[in-house]
């Protein structure tokens, strides 16, 4: 199953159809395509919709997104199915295939090239030099055979009138190492004749269009058409150059540079490139070639065209035109030349035409298959050769005037919608049988009754066709189609206006009609002898074999034959194309195939247009409700124990996040008892059948669910990791630093006490040593380190003190209040100099201090506060400043002051009995002793005490800073 999508784009797979009907198959086709999403499955096949605009969804990160996965895994997806034949080819050892197949304009030659480039993006990954030129061979092979094989039509302006098979070989490790390429009836007729609104192949256009100008006055043609009329006739009354230009879609002139480019890279030469540039111009002057009548004589009229033809070809200009007048007939030992009249030489130019154009083509597959074709691989030595083939194929068409070609491209869809139904039936037969899961009969329409009407020995179509041909004497349109109408008088699917009188819709002795899988489709029997026999003079490929040109002598080999000597009648182009696709078949049923089925939404080319009975008649002739049915026979789904419960283990408690159940298969018989579907499914030896789509759609939502509750359970633990292993390396970083600080300061000190060791001596006392460049923590202090040691080495104890306690204070209070007396000297003991009281300081690290508190009751009252290293007293100066509280500095958690300039302090203790005071007495007026107050305190402590209020006081006195 594919990924599941929001319902608003509908089913991503048509086998999870509630009801397997037209309607809803229509309903849900019409739903996607107005969404913009074009793919859909039906199992393991993709029904692709032409979108009719640029989409993007063909990039490197699409590619990411499907690379390894499974189908049910992503979106439906042309790489979904490209990477499936992939991974069968590379895991099981399996010969694959990619048959794309759908009606001209329906995007199959687009679906190719996507799936081709998706191959060569997921392979060698290891960058090997002779890989990657394969892959870019394999690549430039689409450019040129698209500019020499399509062409623009009525339905298409890039149409493939040629079928193209073409397999790719990979070695063992999954690396393409080659490839060879098959073509299928070339519709050379086009270069003679297009119906209106038509295009001849587009290799005509590039030249004329974008060729350099030497180019083309070496081909003797010109762009304007004024100075030749090379664009007026070429077999068609309309100007190749304004046709060229009136089509917007097609950009004759960049792809003619992209085509050269290309052909240079595969490997052909500048001669082998001009060689195919004069056959290109040759066709385009014999478009031109006209003849009269002179009496009994048949003349060239435009004779000077003989003459560039001639200059062409690298042949002499009477040899031409020999062969164009004249056929050489070997009448025992005799040999006469026969003049052709005027209808039979215009005949022989336009075969002429048609064989250098068909001939060129097949010599140009064959020069890309001798560069790109797997050489001197042997199997024993570098692992089994496998191969992916993709068969991109003309499309059942049905057109106002249906001939010969049309014919044998229906019947080439009859053969391929047969090898289709035979291969899902059998697929699916096997896969029950192979998992034990009884089977049950499908009923279906079968086409082998129309093949039979068309290839049936003796009795089909073909065989009437080529009787006709071999008949002596006149052979007409009209006598084939009485043979067909003796011996198929009674076929259901076969009738004319002979068998049919009252049918108004056929002409007598020129139509029949044959009722095909895809719909009725009348043929028109004019010009199929001559198509079937494919007649060529031999005095034309004498005159080709005969050139100087090398590359011309090879197109022709056949050339080399002597007037006089016989030869067996050459096979008819409808058995030559009968053989092919009956090889074709063959090579596609001995590989594991894959489906791509192309719709086309509409004939006017619109992005946002969905005909509806035109896409009902497609779907219904490439059989995909059918399929659909095939697919749904018993059981919607299936799934490998293994994938099933790796995509839905998360459901169940049983097995999230592993189970411990005896095998695959119990575990998702426990999950599935668990959710309540046992009675909806099956359990095959490897896999488990769902029968309904509803089971599906019900895991899926229960599984997206968990996934949800996954997402942010994995987010969780993750950002968590993320930050723990974030603070481990700032954490290390800081210490590094810290170390690093630590060892450069030091080394400087040694360095510094190294340098100025014996300074006392010196008679300026070092002044002349020159100081070590400090480290970069010290080097603010250079010039200072000095003088402030001068400065403190006559200190006492008690001075250096002091100077520690104001940089305590600094520490604690910087940038919190605008005064903290650090320029006046702290005395300590400052009841000796207030007139209230007088009482001398205990210890060193003492302050006395004249203070007022603030009692419970709000009222002020005088009070003298003692500071020790291990007590605060509060004392009453009125009781000879008798302690009445002693408070041990372990139970101050911290002090609060205001950030203004008043002398309010709060002293906190653990008991919340907090001690609120307002120092007083100061001298002079205005002068401030809270930051001495800080300092006594912290110096009066430990230093883990002194850290703790530290951190304490800049809490407090932030907060405080805060109050209103």
């Amino acid at each position: 199953m594919a990924e599941h999508e929001s319902l608003e784009f509908g089913k991503a797979d048509f086998v999870l159809l509630d009801n397997v009907s037209l309607e809803e198959f229509m309903a849900n086709l019409k739903l996607r395509f107005e969404k913009g999403r074009i793919y859909t499955y039906i199992g393991e096949v993709v029904v692709s919709v032409n979108p009719y605009r640029a989409m993007n969804i063909y990039g490197r990160d699409t590619i990411e997104q499907y690379k390894g996965r499974e189908l049910y895994e992503r979106p439906p997806h042309l790489f979904a199915i490209a990477d499936a034949a992939y991974k069968a080819m590379k895991r099981r050892n399996k010969d694959t295939c990619i048959v794309i197949s759908g009606e001209s304009g329906a995007g199959k030659t687009e679906a190719s090239k996507y799936i081709m480039q998706y191959i060569a993006a997921i392979t060698n990954p290891g960058q090997r030099a002779e890989v990657e030129r394969v892959k870019n061979m394999l690549l430039k092979s689409n450019c040129v055979l698209e500019a020499f094989g399509n062409a623009k039509t009525n339905r298409n302006d890039n149409s493939s009138r040629f079928g193209k098979y073409m397999d790719i070989n990979f070695d063992f490790k999954g690396d393409p190492i080659g490839g060879h390429i098959n073509n299928y009836l070339l519709e050379k007729s086009r270069v003679i004749f297009q119906q209106e609104g038509e295009r001849s192949f587009h290799s005509f256009y590039q030249v004329c269009v974008r060729g350099p100008e030497s180019l083309l006055r070496s081909l003797h043609v010109s762009k304007d058409p004024t100075v030749t009329n090379t664009f007026q006739l070429f077999y068609s009354a309309i100007s190749l150059l304004s046709l060229s230009l009136s089509q917007s879609s097609i950009d004759d002139g960049g792809d003619f540079k992209a085509v050269a480019d290309a052909m240079k890279v595969i490997g052909f030469t500048a001669d082998e490139l001009q060689t195919v540039y004069k056959v290109l111009a040759t066709i385009l002057h014999l478009g031109n070639l006209t003849f009269g009548v002179d009496g009994d004589t048949t003349l060239i009229e435009n004779s000077k065209v003989v003459a560039v033809i001639g200059d062409l070809l690298a042949t002499k200009e009477e040899n031409v035109e020999k062969a164009l007048l004249y056929r050489t007939v070997a009448t025992g030992r005799d040999v006469i030349d026969k003049q052709h009249t005027a209808q039979e030489a215009s005949y022989g130019r336009d075969a002429l035409a048609k064989a250098m154009y068909e001939r060129m083509f097949c010599w140009i597959v064959g020069r890309i298959n001798d560069v790109i074709e797997v050489k001197n691989y042997d199997a024993k030595v570098h692992g089994k050769n496998t191969v992916i083939g993709v068969l991109d194929i003309y499309g059942f068409e049905i057109f106002q005037n249906n001939s010969f070609e049309q014919f044998c491209i229906n019947y080439c869809n009859e053969k391929l919608q047969q090898l289709f139904i035979q291969l899902v039936l059998r697929q699916e037969q096997e896969e029950y049988q192979r998992e034990g899961i009884p089977w049950k009969h499908i009923d279906f329409f079968n086409n082998q009754i129309i093949v039979d009407l068309v290839e049936l020995q003796h009795k089909g179509i073909f065989s009437v066709l080529d009787e006709a041909c071999m008949n002596v004497g006149k052979v007409t349109d009209k006598v084939f189609l009485q043979g067909l109408n003796s011996k198929l008088a009674n076929h259901a699917h076969y009738t004319s206006r002979k068998l049919s009188p009252t049918d108004k819709s056929l002409e007598f002795d020129r139509d029949f009609r044959v009722r095909h899988y895809a719909g009725n489709v009348v043929y028109s029997v004019v010009g199929f002898i001559d198509k079937n026999k494919d007649t060529l003079f031999q005095d034309f490929k004498r005159l080709l074999y005969n050139s100087s040109n090398p590359v011309l002598k090879v197109m022709w080999p056949e050339g080399k034959l002597k007037i006089t000597e016989v030869t067996k009648r050459p096979l008819t182009a409808a058995t030559i194309f009968k053989n092919s696709m009956i090889a074709l078949v063959e090579n596609l049923a001995c590989k594991e195939p894959y489906y791509v089925r192309c719709i086309k939404p509409n004939d006017v080319k619109s992005p946002l247009l969905f005909e509806h009975e035109r896409c009902r008649h497609q779907v219904e002739y490439l059989g995909l409700l059918e399929n659909v049915r095939v697919r749904r026979a018993g059981f919607a789904n299936r799934q490998e124990y293994p994938r099933f419960l790796q995509r839905y283990k998360m459901i169940s408690e049983f097995t999230w996040p592993n189970h411990d159940l005896p095998s695959e298969k119990e575990a998702v018989k426990k999950l599935l008892q668990g959710c309540g579907f046992e009675q909806d499914v099956a359990y095959g030896k490897t896999k488990v059948f769902i029968r309904t789509p509803r089971t599906l759609f019900c895991l899926e939502e229960q599984r997206t669910e968990m996934v949800g509750r996954i997402v942010l359970f994995l987010q969780k633990v993750w950002r968590g990791t993320i930050a723990r292993m974030r603070y481990r390396r700032m954490r290390a970083a800081a210490i590094i630093l810290r170390a690093y600080r630590r060892f450069k300061v030091k080394s400087y000190i040694k360095d510094v006490n190294r340098k100025f060791k014996n300074v006392r001596s010196m008679k300026d006392h070092g002044k002349h040593v020159k100081w070590p460049t400090p480290p970069k923590v010290l080097r603010r202090f250079e010039e200072a380190l000095w003088w402030a040691w001068m400065l403190i080495k006559d200190m006492t104890p008690e001075e250096k003190l002091r100077i520690r306690a104001k940089g305590a204070t600094l520490e604690a209070l910087k940038d919190q209040r605008p005064d903290l007396g650090l320029q006046r000297t702290w005395e300590g003991n400052y009841l000796v100099t207030n007139s209230q009281c007088c009482v001398s300081p205990v210890g060193a690290t003492d302050e006395d201090l004249c203070v007022s508190q603030i009692n419970r009751f709000h009222k002020a009252e005088d009070r003298a506060v003692l500071i020790t290293d291990r007590h605060l007293y509060k004392m009453d100066p009125l009781k000879q400043y008798k302690p009445m509280k002693s408070i041990p500095l372990y139970n101050v958690t911290g002090i609060s002051v205001s950030p203004g300039k008043d002398q309010l302090v709060v002293f906190h203790t653990k008991d919340s009995r907090d001690l609120v005071v307002c120092l007083k007495g100061m001298m002079p007026a205005g002068d401030s002793r809270i930051g001495e107050l800080v300092g006594t305190l912290l110096m009066g402590e430990s230093v883990c005490l002194s850290t703790r209020l530290s951190v304490c006081l800049r809490m407090l006195v932030t907060c405080v800073c805060r109050e209103p």
